[in-house]
């Protein structure tokens, strides 16, 4: 018992101390080889001259980041890929130099091995294959290949072209427009299919008649950061892509590269999106005040745990959209990710600030924010698709994996709706009846065979045949289902995730076949902890959570987190905060 008393207060330290000044949390997103190649090209394609020493320590960190078999991974934690060695060999090959030979050369090794050749047309094939219809990312990958003469003469030919011309059309038509893109790929839609046009047979002739007007859409989208998304990727391949059509000059590309500029870190290289402040601090606050047994109100009856919770809360309100979004063009009432201008609200935050503010609701604060969550609830109810399921941006854009509906998504609304139900109006509450009956009906329907459920925005590299992990998305709605009521489905999950328990205690995403890691872990283990059946195997994974994490003190993040494109990312707050919460639902839940 001491033990574990002590590790979760060392945790809840090791958490604490993660915050910024103004009392929320930002977290650490991994660097990225990705965004370090992308970033790269965009730079040098602007001003080579000009951005000389960013492009001469980007140089340097891909090469001294190569995975011994000469490819790249999209961390230094990943298993190399064919995108991201794309990427970096393109990148090295055109603004490396003659220091870079060897890199070059392991890396077209390794490309060589997976394709079976360097032949243009094998590669351009492997990446459509890799991305079937969606051609969000391949897209982009191949117009980089281009662009850095690893296609060789022509190259641009093996570039899909896209349909920029439809970004004239009013944006609530896209959805029935089947794009090929997801719908946050509208600025690659734009400058890409541009760039593509203009490298075309007749567009070196003369510029589209619809470009203006596209090109002034371009630029109102743009955030104030300049940052696409707030992401290196999307924003380097607008910027490479306006490049390439001729657009060197466009306001857009200005802002871009200072974007860029600002985003780059003290070794050269770029992570994958700027922050995930928002989405860490909701997390934070779950765990930190979150319930350890079902029956109470709160774990921390004076809630010293957060002793600015005034101006948390008020940082939580303040990133709550208040105008419909440029972007995506949804209604305003969600919540994204970061709390910086280039996000876009979404269907796992808009979910996780609910839940966060409920915790930090009390007397005197109690109207503002029940009006904050109404907006919130009323944003996610007109998300839900017509298969009950909630997706992650936009209602309708079903055509792509990254566009469709989701169990974790679901789940995490079902959650949050539920918590603040019984404050909200008469015609809401039916709606979120509503909402739950068909979402429940979604999450039954979408659970396998063997009593799982797949998450979207996360994976497991070690599931080499799929990538999936159904720890995470299991781990997910069983929590939710528990939540809610009693359900025979919620037991078989649960008989699932104590299947998949690792000799060792802990838990990968399948048993004795992934290692076990602290993320997943502490997400079984919290998911459980309230199960009697389940006693002898969260006592395993918290023993195990403990010995990993030296009692509390040491976490070493793992790359199971999805961004855009299946891109594989880690946060380091991840493991401390999964861990918080895991230790507090245990320690309460079963004897010691």
């Amino acid at each position: 018992m001491v033990e574990v008393s002590e590790s979760l207060n060392q945790a809840r330290a090791s958490l604490l101390a993660e915050r910024t000044n103004d009392g929320h949390w930002e977290g650490e997103l991994s660097t990225s080889a990705l965004s370090t190649a992308t970033a790269l090209v965009a730079l040098g394609s602007v001003d080579p001259e000009r951005y000389t020493g960013e492009v001469e320590a980007a140089v340097k960190w891909l090469v001294d980041s190569q995975n011994e078999d000469g490819g790249w991974g999209d961390t230094v934690k990943s298993f190399s890929n064919i995108s991201t060695t794309l990427l970096c060999w393109s990148a090295l090959t055109r603004f490396g130099g003659e220091g870079c030979g060897v890199a070059a050369r392991l890396a077209s090794n390794w490309i060589r091995d997976y394709v079976g050749s360097l032949q243009p047309s094998l590669i351009a094939e492997t990446v459509k294959a890799r991305y079937g219809k969606d051609r969000t990312f391949s897209v982009p990958i191949l117009m980089l290949c281009a662009i850095c003469g690893t296609l060789g003469n022509g190259g641009w030919k093996y570039v899909m072209q896209l349909p920029f011309q439809l970004a004239m059309f009013p944006r609530s038509w896209f959805g029935l427009m089947r794009l090929p893109v997801v719908s946050y790929a509208l600025p690659a839609l734009i400058a890409i299919g541009y760039a593509r046009f203009r490298q075309g047979p007749l567009g070196h002739r003369r510029k589209s008649r619809v470009w203006p007007k596209v090109s002034k859409l371009l630029a109102s989208i743009q955030p104030a950061s300049g940052g696409f998304l707030e992401a290196a990727p999307l924003t380097s391949f607008v910027t490479m892509a306006l490049v390439a059509a001729g657009e060197k000059d466009h306001p857009v590309v200005k802002k871009a590269a200072e974007f860029l500029l600002d985003t780059v870190r003290p070794d050269g290289s770029w992570p994958i999106d700027t922050n995930l402040a928002t989405w860490a601090t909701t997390l934070s606050v779950k765990a930190l005040l979150g319930k350890a047994e079902a029956k109470q109100e709160s774990w921390v009856p004076d809630l010293t745990l957060l002793d600015q919770r005034e101006a948390l809360e008020s940082w939580l309100l303040a990133q709550q959209y208040k105008e419909v979004h440029p972007f995506t063009d949804t209604p305003p009432g969600g919540w994204a990710w970061t709390d910086l201008s280039g996000g876009v609200p979404d269907a796992d935050d808009t979910p996780g600030a609910l839940l966060a503010l409920k915790l930090l609701e009390e007397k005197d604060n109690s109207d503002r924010l029940r009006v904050a969550a109404a907006e919130g609830i009323e944003w996610l109810v007109g998300l839900q698709n017509r298969d009950g399921g909630i997706p992650t941006f936009c209602k309708g854009w079903g055509a792509l994996p990254f566009d469709r509906s989701s169990p974790d998504l679901t789940a995490h609304t079902l959650r949050a709706m539920a918590v603040w139900r019984d404050e909200m109006s008469g015609s809401l509450i039916d709606e979120i009846d509503r909402v739950r009956k068909k979402g429940l009906r979604y999450l039954f329907r979408e659970q396998r065979p063997d009593g799982s459920w797949v998450p979207l925005w996360f994976g497991n590299q070690h599931r080499h045949n799929d990538e999936e992990n159904p720890t995470y998305g299991t781990a997910m709605v069983l929590r939710a289902l528990d939540e809610l009521g009693e359900y025979p489905e919620a037991d078989e999950g649960a008989f699932w995730l104590m299947d998949q328990q690792n000799d060792d205690g802990g838990w990968g995403a399948s048993q004795n076949r992934s290692p076990s890691t602290i993320e997943e872990t502490a997400l079984a283990v919290g998911a459980l902890a309230w199960r009697p059946e389940a006693v002898d195997a969260v006592r395993r994974g918290r023993q195990w959570l403990i010995d990993a994490t030296q009692s509390g003190t040491t976490f070493d993040a793992a790359p199971i987190g999805f961004y855009f494109a299946r891109l594989w990312y880690y946060e380091r707050v991840y493991p401390i905060v999964w861990s918080v919460e895991a230790l507090t639902r245990s320690e309460g839940a079963i004897e010691h």
